[in-house]
């Protein structure tokens, strides 16, 4: 990630403050802006869930399980 000068420098000291690196630094970051906006996997993901066909859950069914197991 290529950052201006000036922010290159505030990334070195928030991850020496915090003991941490400078990915950590920007995972926790990215993760408080998406936090703040209400945004999850599961909301990203929220058009795609139901879209897909087929039995609701194939991991109870011992018709789809024959040939998995013993």
């Amino acid at each position: 990630m290529k950052l201006p000068d000036d922010l290159d420098r505030i990334l070195d000291r928030l991850a020496r403050r915090q003991g941490s690196s400078r990915s950590a630094v920007i995972r926790q970051a990215l993760e408080a802006f998406a936090a703040e906006r209400g945004w999850s996997v599961g909301a990203l993901a929220a058009d795609l869930a139901g879209s897909l066909e087929g039995p609701r859950d194939l991991s109870t069914s011992s018709e789809h399980m024959t040939g998995y197991g013993a």
